[in-house]
């Protein structure tokens, strides 16, 4: 898999998690302590989210790191 289709895979994840909470990118990027447009940079597939991010965003939707991956 491509880097770029990986990127694409995981914020695809993240939006569809973060939508089944019913929260905006704002209120999910103050509950894993990101920046807002951070979170809309994943989520479009153009921001590398490192393995610490993914583990905080992965703690604030209440899933495991890895369910965030392909």
């Amino acid at each position: 898999m491509r880097p770029a289709d990986i990127k694409a895979a995981v914020g695809v994840e993240v939006r569809s998690l973060r939508e089944k909470k019913g929260w905006s990118q704002e209120q999910l990027g103050f509950q894993a302590g990101l920046h807002r447009n951070y979170i809309g940079g994943i989520e479009r597939g153009k921001r590398n989210a490192g393995i610490l991010n993914l583990a905080k965003l992965a703690e604030a939707l209440g899933v495991r790191p890895r369910s965030l991956l392909p």
